[in-house]
């Protein structure tokens, strides 16, 4: 299930949420620095993330599940969000250029429609940017934070699952060494708390960001049933009754 659009809301307006929104903000930037021109689309709850991209993208759009509900953003321009069912998402096929998953997989009841619907909207050679607790992490274990609820992920099982549904894995990160904690002290060292946990504890970070390709054709999820090998048997005619004769007729 996932996490309530209000206690999402509360979360990053407050101050492990700002430095949370900020560590997050930048990776991203770092990690695509030039949105120009492209539709984006943030899926879950994204809009923490997004703000800076406003004035670079050619469009953004927030998609937020109906499990979750939606908040009006941004505050000071017209709405550019929107409730959804996330197993059927209101876009056409291969209209989006980049797609940022934050809060999302780890609360969907069907997370398998909602990585099709991504790879569907996707454009050929477009980009996910895929955002999930990290099951190592201490944040995926602790209950004051929106980390913490929902299915936490390996490595190994977020690449699966992106393998699985036609996208391709590029890279990855890990993200947030900080411990989970409103302390002050801890939140002025959270730059650092990055800089070398990432060097020295790898496997430990909060968060794992991965960015993948769309391939151009998705694998089949279900397997289809064997066909069996065709037989040819040879079918006897009955002779006719009354014989033609062989001579002239």
């Amino acid at each position: 299930m996932h996490t309530d659009i209000v206690d999402l809301r509360e979360f990053y307006l407050g101050g492990l949420g700002q430095t949370v929104r900020r560590l997050l903000r930048d990776r991203i930037r770092h990690i695509w620095p030039n949105l120009r021109g492209e539709t984006v689309l943030a899926l879950g709850y994204g809009t923490p993330v997004m703000r800076s991209m406003l004035d670079e993208a050619h469009q953004i759009i927030a998609m937020m599940p109906a499990t979750q509900g939606v908040s009006y953003w941004p505050r000071e321009g017209p709405n550019r969000s929107c409730l959804v069912d996330s197993s059927n998402l209101p876009l056409a096929d291969g209209s989006i250029d980049r797609v940022i998953l934050m809060h999302g997989l780890e609360g969907a009841s069907d997370p398998n429609a909602m990585m099709r619907e991504v790879w569907r909207v996707m454009k050929s050679g477009g980009r996910v940017l895929m955002i999930v607790p990290n099951r190592r992490g201490v944040w995926a274990h602790s209950d004051g934070t929106p980390f913490g609820n929902g299915q936490p992920y390996s490595a190994s099982q977020l690449r699966s699952m992106l393998r699985d549904h036609g996208l391709l894995v590029d890279r990855s990160w890990r993200a947030l060494f900080m411990p989970p904690v409103h302390s002050r002290l801890v939140l002025s060292l959270a730059e650092l708390f990055e800089k070398y946990g990432e060097r020295l504890f790898p496997g430990f970070g909060g968060l794992l960001l991965m960015e993948a390709g769309k391939q151009l054709y998705a694998p089949l999820l279900v397997k289809p049933k064997p066909v069996g090998r065709r037989v040819v048997l040879p079918l006897p005619l009955p002779l006719p009754t009354n014989p033609v004769p062989t001579g002239r007729v």
